[in-house]
């Protein structure tokens, strides 16, 4: 590979690593990547996609989202320490998440002192960072240095990789100056595709232990808030839940579709009532069960997650009695089959089922109970909206949630019963439309629906996710949950203070938005937008803004909400 450099190292890191795609805010410290870039598109050689983003949270929040659906690793580059803060936004996000994200960004080590190379004024100016960028993001990632020596480069940059998609998964991130990059580069003379991560799992006597659990229990519950990630976990976890007929209840922190609603073993959000009887529990990728952390049900718990104990949290209150530790799908089937193998008599299964079911029903009619009275005004109530999502959207509809005060309302009433349909964006606000265009990337046959509260919409990098939805063919429906208001704000200060002076004058700050027309965001990008002030268009606007992202162009829906 004659004439090749740092930037082709890199490169050739991301073939070997089997990376999808490179995703970047720019800056200019990586033309040497781009220029291995043009000479893969001339020399016709495979290798990942580069896409330009304008601002770098979207750029991290693409990848987290691809990553987050297919499980695969993908690169992000950066533009030195600035733009690396920017996106530690998004890699807090994949910290708790526990996504695997390669992030990269350059520095200079010169200076312009080498009378044989100018970096640019700009790092001696304005760009340099004591202790090095690598410094600003050790405590949000699993591994952050620096990459010294382009001989060492293309090693480093692989290790990275492979440390992220090692459990406890997470993002990795590597500091490479541009000297580091432009430095002539000789390939080892032995390269080789880098392995998938092995798939680890619990011992048989740990199996079969509490396999002898689940036999035995007479109210075994499970909870989880994760397992959905991985696209087999659902199934997964219905065979277990199946065989021991046990309730299955999503947890505090849902971040997926983990167990489909329409199952009659589906038990809701509600764990301290489903557990309050139980002599099992189950905590199947579930990090934060008890809240408060008294909450614990009188019985055994067993911790199932391929890492328990999350490095990131300050605290954590698992009270686990008994722990499986490995890959969860795969731990899950081991159990299910070491269970069928125990011959559980079928009588107090059956039975049980049945009571479960008859719990399930209740909560369905409540539901629907609920959606009926929010139905009897012309105003829009938040649950009113997202029945009409279930009447309107195709049973395949992914939806990405950046709610606050109307997340409850979102997860109990969203239909979700096939794997892949729900994704929390978690990690702070102002993420849901990188998060839902990094999913789209990925789901390109679904249609995804991003649902942002009036002030989640505003702390987003909006106009550049737009221009990243037209330039990518990404086109996602936008559902705007406009109360005016950060309830989230107006809703603590009351809790805090219910008798306060606030309270009794209503007189509160930080709660008030003057927002601008949301809908209006579409125009400049030729892009669909429409404001819904009355339940009678609901559904009407919710199809014109499917058929507008069918026929390629991103909606957004401003739908003025009664509360």
């Amino acid at each position: 590979m004659s004439g090749a450099d740092g930037g082709e190292a890199i490169l050739e890191a991301f073939r070997r690593l089997g990376i999808d795609y490179v995703i970047s805010s720019p800056g200019s410290e990586w033309a040497p990547v781009w220029e291995a870039f043009a000479r893969q598109k001339v020399d016709g050689l495979a290798g990942p996609t580069y896409i330009d983003c304008w601002h770098e949270t979207l750029a991290v929040d693409m990848a987290l989202g691809y990553s987050r659906v297919t499980g695969r690793l993908q690169a992000v580059l950066l533009h030195a320490g600035a733009g690396l803060l920017q996106g530690t936004v998004g890699l807090q996000a994949a910290q708790q998440a526990e996504v695997p994200l390669l992030v990269m960004s350059g520095e200079s080590l010169t200076y312009g002192e080498d009378p044989d190379f100018d970096p640019g004024q700009q790092w001696y100016s304005n760009l340099s960072i004591v202790g090095g960028p690598h410094g600003l993001v050790g405590p949000l990632t699993k591994w952050a240095n620096q990459a010294t020596s382009v001989h060492t480069l293309y090693g480093m940059v692989v290790r990275a990789g492979e440390m992220a998609q090692r459990a406890p998964f997470g993002p990795t991130y590597l500091n490479v100056p541009v000297e580091v990059m432009l430095a002539p580069w000789t390939p080892p003379a032995k390269m080789r595709d880098v392995p998938p991560a092995p798939i680890t799992r619990p011992s048989d006597a740990d199996i079969d232990r509490v396999a002898g659990l689940l036999a035995a229990a007479e109210h075994p519950v499970i909870t989880t808030d994760s397992i959905g990630r991985n696209a087999d976990g659902m199934a997964a976890l219905v065979e277990l839940a199946e065989l021991v007929a046990a309730p299955v209840v999503d947890g505090h922190s849902c971040m997926y579709a983990n167990f489909p609603k329409d199952h009659p073993l589906y038990a809701g959000f509600d764990l301290h009532t489903a557990a309050k009887s139980a002599d099992l529990v189950l905590l199947v990728q579930n990090r934060v069960p008890w809240y408060p952390q008294r909450s614990r049900p009188d019985a055994t718990v067993v911790a199932i997650d391929d890492s328990p104990h999350k490095l990131f949290m300050v605290h954590q209150s698992l009270q686990a009695d008994q722990y499986l530790e490995g890959d969860v799908t795969a731990t899950l089937r081991l159990l299910s089959a070491a269970v069928r193998a125990r011959n559980v008599s079928a009588t107090p299964r059956d039975e049980r089922a049945a009571s479960v079911k008859r719990g399930h029903d209740a909560m369905v009619d409540k539901l629907r109970a609920a959606e009926r009275k929010a139905a009897s005004t012309e105003t829009i109530d938040p649950i009113s909206l997202i029945a009409a999502f279930n009447d309107v959207l195709p049973a395949d509809a992914v939806y990405v949630d950046e709610l606050t005060v109307h997340r409850n309302a979102a997860q109990h009433h969203l239909n979700w019963n096939v794997p892949q349909s729900y994704f929390y964006v978690n990690g702070g606000l102002g993420q849901g439309l990188g998060l839902a265009l990094g999913i789209k990337l990925a789901l390109r046959d679904r249609p995804v629906v991003l649902m942002i509260g009036d002030g989640s919409f505003l702390y987003n990098p909006a106009m550049q996710a737009l221009g990243a939805s037209k330039q990518n063919d990404l086109p996602i429906l936008v559902v705007v949950f406009n109360n005016q208001a950060y309830e989230a704000m107006r809703g603590n200060h009351r809790r805090y203070y219910p008798d306060g002076i606030a309270v009794k004058n209503d007189l509160w700050h930080g709660v008030h938005i003057d927002g601008p027309d949301y809908a209006g965001f579409a125009k400049p990008f030729g892009l669909h937008g429409e404001r819904i002030e009355n339940r009678a268009r609901l559904r009407g606007a919710l199809a014109d803004g499917l058929a507008a992202v069918a026929g390629g162009r991103t909606a957004i829906l401003n739908v003025m909400l009664s509360r």
